[in-house]
């Protein structure tokens, strides 16, 4: 079995509200990301799911894999932490209130 990674870093694009911040560096998205992602390695790019709430519909948040401590797998003792990255083109939406929604 592959040793637990004791750290990984992950960034995410400068772009990215205060809000959603908030919500990806809180610790139920941290523990999220342990549980649906079995392992991560350098260079790995997630696109995730943010809820932005009763009001709107999906942001997906492109998250980059920049650094593993340890072992390459995943587990509730991996601590996750985050770091910006510049450069990237992100725009959140909120189809369900536009005209382009359902």
């Amino acid at each position: 079995m592959t040793a637990a990674a004791s750290r990984v870093t992950v960034s995410y694009p400068a772009a990215l509200s205060e809000w959603g911040r908030d919500v990806v560096e809180g610790d139920p998205f941290r523990a999220y990301l342990c549980r649906v992602h079995e392992r991560a390695s350098v260079g790995d790019e997630w696109s995730e799911f943010v809820g932005v709430g009763c009001c709107g519909d999906a942001l997906d948040v492109p998250l980059r894999v920049e650094a593993v401590e340890g072992g390459n797998r995943l587990s509730d003792q991996t601590t996750i932490t985050f770091e910006e990255r510049a450069g990237c083109d992100f725009e959140g939406g909120w189809d369900v209130q536009s005209q382009a929604g359902p």
